[in-house]
């Protein structure tokens, strides 16, 4: 394998390949609330990042047994990670998100817990909690990084400091928690160097990282822009010679855990070749082969620079 894959980590932590469950929270965020903004990022549809996540209307044990029906075809062994995933899933009373975790973790089909969050909204009481759960099932915290540049998080609406998700790894490694960190590949304004940069900053701080490409779904203000022609997406071509440069970047031992993304098909406006996953992963796959690309053989230790 040219690169650490999220499956690849599974397999070698439980002996078997692990789906992960994806459910919704019920949460909001500061940049929805009113706490910071009421638009979100300016990327972010109304159903978060999880279009896809089971309903929260439902508990959290039929939500994940809903979410299990949708991929049981796909495996024969019962064994899941529960992802609370759409929105900020950290953003709430730390007695009610107690009990949504523990609901969570206590399945015996669930191996461990996956929360994706973002780096402002894990206070101490939120990290304390967080130590209780994972002593009784291995937890991971995902946080919505997407670039260390300040102009381009101001233009996006990201609402915080680059220092605030240095922290915000710092207090969870101290926990014993692994961090998953999202970057977007794309993002308005940003050249490949500045892509570049970013992966080169979080290589020596993350234990996963996915790699996101940039979507223009409807209903965004991020689409508001690309109708006014303000910028333009990726192609194929250059999403998959970019990704494969941050693939090399990346020191052998951190787990990338996305190469792509699924942008929710009924609202996705652009990159349109983005739809065919298959044939996405099939172009990349292809490129990493034919190109030899392989995971660190660009990485330098940061005291090395």
């Amino acid at each position: 394998m040219s690169y650490y894959s999220l499956n690849e980590y599974y397999k070698q932590k439980y002996g078997k390949k692990v789906y992960r469950l994806a459910i919704s929270g019920g949460m909001t965020c500061p940049n929805r609330d009113g706490s910071l903004g009421t638009r979100g990022c300016i990327f972010c549809s109304a159903g978060g990042s999880g279009e896809f996540a089971a309903s929260c209307d439902l508990s959290v044990r039929d939500r994940l047994e809903a979410a299990k029906r949708r991929v049981s075809r796909k495996t024969a062994d019962d064994v899941y990670i529960a992802y609370f995933q759409p929105f900020t899933n950290t953003y709430a009373d730390v007695n009610r998100l107690r009990r949504l975790y523990e609901e969570a973790i206590a399945p015996d089909f669930i191996v461990g817990l996956a929360i994706g969050t973002r780096p402002d909204c894990l206070p101490p009481e939120v990290i304390d909690l967080l130590f209780e759960i994972n002593a009784k099932k291995p937890v991971t915290v995902e946080l919505g990084l997407q670039t260390i540049h300040e102009a381009t998080a101001r233009a996006i609406r990201r609402g915080y400091p680059l220092e605030v998700y240095d922290k915000a790894v710092d207090d969870l490694h101290r926990i014993g928690v692994n961090v998953i960190t999202h970057v977007i590949l794309g993002l308005p304004g940003e050249t490949e160097k500045m892509m570049y940069e970013t992966v080169r900053y979080i290589a020596d701080k993350t234990d996963g990282v996915k790699l996101q490409l940039l979507h223009v779904l409807s209903d965004t203000d991020l689409a508001d822009l690309y109708r006014k022609g303000e910028f333009s997406t990726l192609s194929l071509e250059d999403y998959t010679r970019i990704l494969c440069y941050c693939i090399e970047l990346l020191p052998k031992n951190v787990v990338i855990c996305r190469i792509t993304g699924d942008g929710d098909k009924r609202s996705l406006i652009a990159p349109l070749w983005s739809a065919d996953k298959k044939r996405v992963l099939n172009f990349i796959n292809a490129y990493i082969r034919d190109h030899n690309i392989e995971q660190g053989t660009c990485y330098e230790p940061k005291n090395n620079r």
